[in-house]
């Protein structure tokens, strides 16, 4: 059931990101996705991929999103994520996507335009076995009490997937346009490589819902 207040989501390009406004968009009486560049390898196309989701999903109470800027090369310099090398294949887990302090700095971005937009809740994505200290509920409630005090205002940091694996959300995303989103950290001239983790991810979370991915892969990662 809809109820009122307003929402930031913290989005990508990705499925995560399409199911959480889809979720949210019944929730609240208006949903700001928010896309904060960082300087991150992927970004362009994965901006790009979330423009043409929004444009042909349509979802109901959410707003154009707000593109926003947080640099971060300074702090990852020489990781895999700016530099394109190294970057972690179908075969790894889930560790080595890591990015250190990732949800703080997007939860930080998001809590000062809150206020702005008279949002009261911050919500992000995170899923079910995220090995992470900023992933977890311990996390997002000290997040609430700190970002509440410093603004003087009461923001809630919320995860509504959180007791969800990829598969799932996939499997309840039915009608939404899936394909158009991406997952990948190592693009090949603007589309999936097929070989990083997240390729890989995607591909095993779609064959586990038992729906096809019409998404375009430069190579398909060995089974």
């Amino acid at each position: 059931m809809r109820k009122g207040g307003r929402v930031i989501a913290l989005a990508s390009g990705g499925p995560d990101s399409a199911a959480l406004l889809r979720h949210l968009s019944g929730r609240f009486s208006r949903v700001f996705p928010l896309y904060v560049r960082a300087g991150l390898s992927w970004e362009r196309p994965e901006l790009a991929a979330m423009h043409r989701f929004l444009r042909a999903a349509r979802i109901p109470r959410v707003a154009p999103p707000q593109i926003m800027s947080l640099p971060s090369t300074d702090l990852y310099r020489g990781h895999w994520s700016v530099t394109h090398r190294n970057v972690p294949g179908a075969r790894t887990g889930n560790k080595s996507v890591y990015l250190p302090g990732r949800n703080l700095l997007l939860i930080a971005k998001a809590a000062v335009l809150a206020p702005l937009l008279k949002a009261g809740t911050i919500a992000i994505g995170t899923l079910k076995g995220n090995p992470f200290g900023d992933a977890t509920r311990c996390f997002r409630y000290s997040m609430s009490k700190a970002i509440s005090f410093a603004l003087r205002t009461e923001i809630k940091v919320i995860a509504p997937f959180s007791r969800h694996h990829k598969e799932d959300l996939i499997g309840m995303s039915g009608g939404l346009p899936l394909h158009l989103t991406f997952s990948c950290i190592d693009p090949v001239r603007g589309i999936h490589c097929g070989r990083c983790n997240k390729c890989a991810e995607r591909i095993k979370a779609f064959r586990m819902a038992g729906l096809t991915d019409r998404t375009r892969y430069a190579y398909r990662p060995s089974r």
